[in-house]
């Protein structure tokens, strides 16, 4: 049996009819439009279903892959989906003008950051996205190579620091004044003062830390020059049997006249020594016995 389906009749054992979708036959400059519209309402659903409800086979179809519109517009429903492969591959394959630079650098950027904050399981700070800025540099696609700086003026500078010597935990009002003699926004101002108090604090955390090992490093210094000194004494107190005997055979002998002399005798007379009693007895003593006698003088 067969469903009257006008000339091309289609079985109906074993085949479900499929439901076609209408073909939209617009220009590339009513889609172009179309995309713009969308995109500046916000409504990224729409402009979804929009794109989707394009046919693959348009008779356009290079067309509308090289149109700017059409393009960041798939770009922006790529990002807001989570497809952040396709919007990488879009980005980095097609050129496109300055004036939408700005917003595709904001997508590129934001979709690095979602990735390594879902890698690392946290928060990204200011010098993790500084980080993934610089391993993921923008593709010359979206950037005419200008430099966007991160950093502020002197005087922006000089007039935050002055500010924060009084006060580093201003409060939302102060903020916005001093936003307002900035030119920053409060959100800026905020920021900045958090990043001066986290520098501040590593400063004195590491000034801490150097002035513990300086201390200790004294302390050591200071134990075995202690120590060493009282070596020194104990050495001196009681010196160690080798140094006794190098005292000992150090010193120098008496001569056989020094002996002789110390003990009251004379050479002379034979080492005969006599007891000494007093100072003239000893010099009586040493005449009488001293003097030559025929007997024993020398040579005779």
């Amino acid at each position: 049996m067969a469903l009257g389906l006008g000339p091309a009749a289609v079985p109906v054992s074993g085949y479900t009819p499929m439901l076609i979708l209408p073909t939209l036959n617009f220009t590339v400059g009513q889609v172009a439009a179309v995309c713009e519209t969308l995109e500046e309402s916000g409504d990224i659903e729409r402009l979804g279903r929009f794109l989707w409800s394009l046919p693959v086979a348009h008779p356009n179809c290079a067309d509308l892959n090289k149109n700017e519109a059409v393009l960041r517009a798939r770009a922006l429903v790529s990002f807001h989906t989570g497809n952040f492969r396709e919007l990488y591959h879009i980005l980095e394959n097609y050129r496109f003008s300055k004036h939408s630079h700005a917003k595709l650098q904001a997508m590129w950027l934001e979709a690095h950051y979602h990735e390594a904050e879902k890698l690392r399981g946290r928060p990204l700070g200011p010098v993790d996205k500084y980080r993934v800025r610089k391993k993921f540099p923008l593709p010359r696609t979206i950037w005419d190579g200008e430099q966007k700086t991160h950093c502020f003026k002197e005087r922006t500078r000089s007039l935050l620091r002055e500010w924060y010597l009084q006060d580093p935990y201003p409060n939302p009002t102060k903020k916005r004044e001093l936003a307002q003699a900035t030119g920053l926004t409060p959100t800026q101002v905020g920021n900045w003062f958090k990043n001066r108090r986290q520098r501040d604090r590593a400063a004195a955390a590491k000034n801490r830390l150097l002035q513990q090992q300086l201390h200790r490093h004294q302390q050591q210094h200071l134990s075995r020059h202690m120590s060493s000194g009282n070596d020194t004494a104990t050495s001196q107190g009681n010196p160690s049997p080798v140094n006794q005997r190098t005292s000992h055979s150090s010193e120098r002998r008496p001569t056989t006249e020094e002996t002789e002399s110390t003990n009251g005798s004379c050479g002379s007379c034979g080492g005969i020594s006599f007891p000494l009693e007093s100072p003239a007895a000893v010099s009586t003593s040493t005449e009488s016995s001293c003097s030559p006698s025929p007997v024993h003088a020398h040579g005779q």
